[in-house]
């Protein structure tokens, strides 16, 4: 049975990896769409801007949290998690669980080039693989329909979205019910990571909270606002939720 707390507005599933994995099991097994999103301290700040972006997370059948900063707080205000469930960890584990168990898989987002690669990299890896289709993340307005026909008619088990937030978010929520697909989930940046594209942190780096530096080391004139601006406003909410 799924534990559901609020943290700063969003409302988070207390599951640990495993426990994940089997309520996607679940979800597959049941034929119904299904959403999931992960939140990061940059989704709770925009979350709390975004009442739109709220309702959309708050109304996903899985919420997991990626960014140890959000562990923490849940610590602090005495709701403490039970892991940090990453994007990136969740999908390796999704592949090899598919490959496994034969599900269907569809990848969405990203540059033609990296999507493709991502592509190649996991069908040589996992050999029982189904991967179904795969498309880049860029389209137009008019061209949306075309791109949630494709979806729908490859009869993927799985959907993973590599565009950006709140797009990617918006794209399920209003498309979900059309594609049928009984998972799908937004993974940010992860295929570049997968692709080579953009190195991940070292371990140490993941498990003590300093992942975001890391990336910021990487592409400081793209993540400098993010990290050292905007993101700052979470501090704020936590305060504010402390203080209640």
């Amino acid at each position: 049975m799924k534990q559901r707390i609020d943290l700063m507005g969003c409302q988070i599933d207390n599951l640990t990896m495993e426990e994940t994995l089997q309520t996607v099991e679940g979800f597959i097994q049941s034929g119904r769409p299904h959403q999931h999103v992960v939140v990061n301290v940059d989704k709770v700040v925009k979350a709390n801007r975004d009442h739109e972006l709220r309702r959309i997370i708050n109304e996903c059948a899985l919420v997991n949290v990626d960014g140890m900063p959000v562990v923490w707080a849940s610590r602090l205000l005495g709701k403490p998690l039970k892991e940090r469930v990453t994007g990136v960890d969740l999908f390796e584990a999704l592949m090899q669980r598919s490959a496994e168990k034969g599900w269907r898989i569809y990848f969405l987002g990203a540059t033609e080039e990296v999507v493709s690669t991502v592509t190649l990299i996991y069908e040589n890896k996992y050999p029982g693989l189904s991967i179904v289709g795969y498309r880049n993340g860029y389209w137009t307005k008019e061209q949306e329909p075309r791109v949630v026909e494709q979806i729908k008619a490859a009869q993927a088990d799985l959907l993973f979205v590599a565009i950006s937030s709140p797009k990617k978010e918006q794209f399920l929520s209003n498309h979900q019910a059309e594609m049928r697909i009984p998972f799908a989930m937004g993974v940010g940046g992860t295929f570049d990571v997968m692709a080579g594209k953009v190195n991940r942190a070292p371990l140490w780096m993941q498990k003590s909270g300093f992942e975001w530096f890391f990336r910021f080391l990487q592409e400081p004139r793209r993540m400098f606002k993010r990290y050292f601006i905007d993101d700052m406003a979470f501090f704020w909410l936590l305060l504010k939720e402390a203080a209640r």
